[in-house]
């Protein structure tokens, strides 16, 4: 399958330095930084900073040691946030991918999303 990346995308410009972030975590291979519509206390979205456009893309074609950084990326700003399920109540991982999935930008994102209770589901947007 091909996937076609969009280098105008927000999180691409903002891994280029064009648009400014508030940093969580950075690594060699991903960039976690604070959702500007945070719709918890803690909300952070991970990137790979791969040209990736969803998981899929990202499963298919990441090198190992892309994979294992974004994943172990995730894993640490859980526990930086003190969301993480041994020492937090816990969060919640949302990664949209698709029309159907609702993506918004076309580039790998999870959210990370915890600080109070989520319920079953988010409620939708609008």
């Amino acid at each position: 399958m091909a996937y076609t990346y969009d280098d105008q995308n927000v999180f691409a410009k903002i891994l280029r330095g064009e648009i400014p972030n508030d940093t969580v975590l950075e690594t060699a291979h991903s960039l976690a930084f604070r959702d500007i519509n945070a719709q918890a206390p803690t909300h952070v979205l991970v990137i790979p900073k791969g040209r990736y456009v969803n998981f899929d893309h990202f499963a298919a074609e990441a090198t190992e040691a892309e994979i294992v950084d974004f994943i172990r990326a995730v894993g640490e700003v859980c526990r930086i946030e003190g969301v993480a399920a041994d020492r937090g109540e816990g969060y919640r991982l949302i990664a949209n991918a698709g029309r159907h999935g609702v993506q918004e930008v076309p580039h790998l994102h999870v959210h990370v999303i915890g600080g109070r209770v989520l319920g079953r589901m988010l409620p939708a947007a609008g």
